[in-house]
Formats: C-alpha cells, sequence, structure tokens
C-alpha cells in the first residue's frame, strides 16, 4: 500500500502556499499553482515517467478560487490521489468534478472570511499602530498576515488530506451555506466599521457677507442634518462605480483624485497645506 510521507505532503503544501498564482493569467488563473503543488504527489506516488505525466494532466484543467480556504481542495485532491494510486476506484473525472463543484463555495466563504473580515481587521490594526510614521504598523500585517495565513493554510490542506471525497458534504451542504451567509453579512459590517472609522471627507466651502462674516458654513450645515455625510456619499459613490459601473479600482482613484484637486482649486476642500 503506497502512503504518503509527511516530508511530501508539507513540500506539497508549501508549493501551494508561496507558489498557488504561479503563471497566473486570465485563461489558467491557479492552474499552474495547482499543478505545482501536486507534482511532489505524482512524483512519490507512481514510478515511471509516463504515469506521472498522465496523472499530472488531470490537475490541468481550470481552476480559480480563494487560496487561503481553497487549500483545502489542494488537501482533499491529494488523499484522492493516494487512493487512486492504491487502486481504488478514483478517476480523472471524479477529482475535476469534485475540484470544479468546490471552487464557487469555497470563493464564496474564503472572499467573505479573507478578504472581506480578517484582512478589514488587520489593516484597521496596522494604520491604528502606523500613527506619527511609526513602522510598527507594517511590521504587525506582514508578520500577523503570513504568519496566521501559513498556519491557516496548512491547518485546511491537511484536514482535506485526512476527509478526502467526505469534505465534500461538509463543504457545500446546507450547513456551509448558512455559514457562508452568516460570513457575508458579517464581514459587510466589519467593512461599513473600518469606512466609517478611517475615511473622513470635510468641505471647507462657506458663504460670507460683504464684511467677511460667515453667512453659512457648508460642512457645520451637514453634520448638524447628518455627520459625516459627504464620506458617505463618496464611499456609495465608489461602491456604485466598481460595482454597477464595473469600473476598474485604478480608475476610481483617477477619479477621486480628479475630484480632490478641481475641489481644492475651487475651494470646496482645504487639504490644510501652506506655501
Amino acid at each position: 500500500m503506497k502512503t504518503l510521507s509527511k516530508k511530501t505532503l508539507s513540500k506539497s503544501f508549501n508549493h501551494w502556499f508561496y507558489g498557488n498564482l504561479t503563471c497566473f493569467s486570465q485563461e489558467h488563473m491557479q492552474t499552474f499553482g495547482y499543478m505545482l503543488s501536486m507534482l511532489p504527489v505524482i512524483k512519490e506516488l507512481y514510478d515511471t515517467n509516463e504515469e506521472r505525466t498522465q496523472k499530472l494532466k488531470t490537475y490541468s484543467t481550470f481552476f480559480n478560487t480563494e487560496p487561503q480556504v481553497g487549500s483545502v481542495v489542494v488537501g482533499i485532491t491529494t488523499g484522492m490521489e493516494e487512493a487512486r494510486a492504491n487502486g481504488e476506484d478514483v478517476d480523472d473525472e471524479t477529482i475535476n468534478g469534485i475540484r470544479a463543484g468546490l471552487m464557487g463555495p469555497l470563493a464564496g466563504i474564503g472572499d467573505s472570511l479573507v478578504v472581506g473580515t480578517l484582512l478589514p481587521i488587520l489593516l484597521g490594526i496596522a494604520l491604528g499602530l502606523s500613527g506619527g510614521g511609526s513602522p510598527l504598523g507594517a511590521i504587525f500585517y506582514i508578520l500577523v498576515w503570513n504568519i496566521g495565513m501559513y498556519f491557516l493554510m496548512r491547518f485546511m490542506y491537511f484536514k482535506g488530506y485526512e476527509l478526502g471525497g467526505k469534505a465534500v458534504e461538509v463543504l457545500v451542504g446546507e450547513k456551509a451555506n448558512a455559514i457562508r451567509e452568516s460570513i457575508i453579512m458579517l464581514g459587510t459590517m466589519v467593512i461599513g466599521g473600518v469606512t466609517a472609522s478611517w475615511i473622513n471627507i470635510t468641505t471647507s466651502f462657506k458663504m460670507l457677507n460683504s464684511e467677511g462674516g460667515v453667512i453659512v458654513d457648508l460642512q457645520k450645515t451637514l453634520d448638524d442634518v447628518y455627520p459625516s455625510l459627504l464620506s458617505a456619499v463618496f464611499v456609495l459613490i465608489c461602491w456604485y462605480l466598481l460595482s454597477k459601473k464595473r469600473m476598474s479600482p485604478l480608475l476610481v482613484m483617477l477619479i477621486l483624485v480628479a475630484v480632490a484637486f478641481v475641489g481644492v482649486l475651487v475651494g470646496f476642500f482645504d487639504p490644510g497645506l501652506s506655501y
């Protein structure tokens, strides 16, 4: 009976950890990173180059998911590949069916949990530690993110390897859907909280009388009616451009720069700079 060594499993995981976006393109996405992680597994389980080439082709089909939580898929197929090498009824279609079936659900979980919840929290803490130009924020983020993700991905990979095909029911069943919806809601709340904490847009526009006295202080008026109204408006505009108009983040940032530039020129915004 063929059993993968711990050294091979660790090597396979490490290949996925640092190489999941290897040769990334719109056509292949994470396909080659997946093949890279399966390479040591195939080498240990099969003796001839012909067998290895044939089995490795199984993983040449398109693959793309959230790479941190998606580590579990690599672990699952590693376990299935081991079972196939031992003569169990596992073929290319079965393996690729599981890969394709898990891509979407895991992307939803991972994007909500990691990108939508964990990243904003870590960045919020890092920004707080970066006050006054302190490097602590950057050091905190780099260490916590990389160390935390390494152990999370490693846990997911080996858990997938242990479960094999049984993991599918856990990951795409009704309970998983409920968990995914809860995580999406939590992620939305976290992003809203980070937005309210770190975005602060105000106007310096004031109407003066002939004697130079202030008739209308627009920012004060807005604060009396709806505090942080301009910040909320700008966030909603960015969401609209990104979500509904499908603009790229770079284009949206350029639009914001242009708005800020014109706003300063006409006196609507005051950056507080002195020359």
